[in-house]
């Protein structure tokens, strides 16, 4: 329990629980700040509670970035957290200590330094911030070149595979650069060296290749990528570098993949991590291999993840699966590849040091759960329509059944809300009855509060209908809003003051409904009237 100290002498605070006091009693201001303070206690509660609400990084499998460190990391981290690092001047060790990782990561790819020599290089905030400098550096070096033979340095550009990181296109917009990308095909979801070099021109300022795609973890090949830029550099007399982003693939290539030409001489103990996520890689692969549904688009040879889709499409997709995977506290993305591949869809799980076997294992019986959910999901309403009919309750659609609980595994509890209907329905017509309401259907009043044990507000809303839903047909016909029954009007916000709300919604649910119904046709949704199709694809179109 977390407890909150008195503000001051006199004051008539106590040790209350944070909970208890008053300031967890209204809602605090969010985008201004308060005029009194609160306890420092109840800042850090109320902002905790929120932050409670984000995923669990722990489970987020779309992520590269480190999820967890030795908590000895973690003390150095806040032991120096109050240093303003960028000036070195003040601080002089931490400064060494970062030249010193840019020595070892040199060696570490193999730069070619002499014993006695030192690397050049310079810490950043992530892999983005650490393009943005290269491309700069290769934007600028091209400039001056091109100044030098006097020649034209105002149109720039940079080849790159279209699954690059996104920061490349940043990079692109950002310094006015034109971004050139090399088109993916299906079976081949990384940049295609022939192609990549053929669209390499005198303005290139540099050919960029990822170790360690995006979207499925593959290296691109890199020594024929380089020997492929490096004739046409001889036929042409150009320079053009190679960048290769190692952001993914560079604490993974030098560890476990020795044989690619690295040429490292390796220390023990980060190569067992590395050897762990790989492992447990596989056990994922192979577990999703064994339920027969999924294609692994990932290749064995590249950073530590797998991405998967699946063979059949025609039940459910990748995305309903990363939706329903939340369910199990799971964040797996699942994404379009990038053109001319974009017909694929893909999940992808990064492996990081903290995924452990045990949660490799439960991951794949989490996605063998929600496939058997998938599955079941047309069999349990026909089971409840069965057991309609068994019963006796009739006029019961599929609709009905599957709107009350058709998720809930209480089928009884579903017949019994199908069984109280007429009562209920039928009781309020009788109350209507014996106060002189007319012209009430029962589809009137089962749709409104037909659950609620308020009559009298059931029946005030009653009364209040026809006026209502007359005025707004005659506007619906003084704008000249056709085919608008008194059913739709009624539907939408009828006790909602604002018309014009009502009618703009009105106009553009004829253009959704005819929407979803095209998508339908696509996906061979086949026999779904309109109400069917706007329930079942809501979240398509939105």
């Amino acid at each position: 329990m977390v407890l909150s100290r008195p503000l001051a002498s006199g004051s008539d605070a106590s040790l209350n629980s944070t909970f208890a006091s008053q300031y967890v009693r209204t809602c605090l201001p969010k985008f201004k700040m308060l005029e009194d303070s609160i306890p420092k206690e109840v800042a850090y509660q109320i902002i905790n509670d929120e932050l409670m609400f984000d995923g669990n990084p722990r489970l987020n499998l779309a992520s590269f970035a480190t999820t967890w460190m030795e908590p000895e990391c973690d003390k150095l981290i806040m032991d120096s957290i109050n240093k303003n690092y960028v000036n070195m001047d003040e601080y002089p060790v931490t400064t060494e200590l970062q030249n010193r990782c840019v020595n070892m990561i040199a060696r570490l790819f193999n730069a070619p330094l002499r014993e006695s020599e030192t690397a050049v290089g310079v810490g950043t905030v992530g892999s983005s911030e650490a393009i943005m400098l290269a491309g700069l550096a290769f934007k600028r070096k091209w400039q001056n070149k091109m100044k030098a033979l006097d020649k034209p340095w105002d149109k720039p550009n940079i080849v790159t595979g279209a699954n690059v990181q996104v920061c490349w296109k940043k990079f692109a917009r950002y310094f006015e650069v034109e971004l050139k990308e090399v088109k993916l095909s299906e079976s081949y979801y990384v940049m295609d060296p022939e192609k990549a070099v053929e669209m390499v021109d005198e303005n290139t300022i540099c050919l960029a290749v990822i170790l360690g795609s995006t979207f499925n973890g593959e290296f691109e090949d890199v020594k024929r990528l380089n020997y492929l830029l490096t004739q046409k550099n001889t036929e042409t007399g150009w320079d053009t570098p190679i960048h290769v982003d190692a952001a993914s693939g560079g604490f993974v290539a030098p560890f476990i993949y020795p044989e690619l030409e690295w040429d490292f001489r390796l220390p023990l103990g980060y190569k067992h991590i590395m050897e762990n996520c790989q492992g447990n890689a596989m056990v994922v692969k192979e577990g999703l291999e064994k339920t027969g549904l999924f294609n692994i688009v990932s290749k064995d040879n590249g950073v530590p993840l797998v991405a998967f889709s699946l063979k059949d499409h025609s039940a459910h997709d990748e995305f309903k699966i990363s939706d329903m995977l939340r369910r199990f506290g799971w964040i797996v993305p699942a994404y379009t590849m990038p053109p001319d591949a974009q017909h694929i869809t893909v999940l992808r799980v990064v492996i990081r040091e903290d995924f452990s076997r045990t949660l490799a294992e439960r991951l794949v019986n989490d996605i063998r759960k929600v496939l058997h959910e998938l599955d079941m999901m047309p069999t349990k309403v026909n089971a409840k329509i069965e057991i309609c009919e068994e019963k006796g309750i009739k006029n019961k659609t599929e609709v009905e059944v599957q709107s009350i609980h058709w998720q809930n595994g209480d089928i009884g509890k579903v017949l019994d809300e199908l069984d109280m209907m007429p009562v209920k329905v039928n009781a309020m017509i009788e109350i209507c009855e014996e106060n002189g309401i007319k012209n009430e259907t029962e589809v009137e009043v089962q749709s409104i509060h037909w659950q609620n044990d308020d009559i009298g507000k059931v029946l005030h809303e009653l009364d209040m209908m026809p006026a209502k839903v007359n005025a707004m047909i005659e506007i619906c016909e003084e704008k000249g809003i056709k085919n608008k029954t008194e059913v739709e009007v009624q539907s939408i916000h009828w006790q909602n003051g604002d018309i014009g709300k009502v009618f703009h919604e009105l106009d553009i649910m004829s253009a959704k409904v005819n929407a979803k119904i095209e998508i339908s046709e696509e996906k061979g949704i086949k026999n779904k009237n309109e109400v069917e199709v706007q329930s079942i694809l809501e979240k398509v179109c939105s």
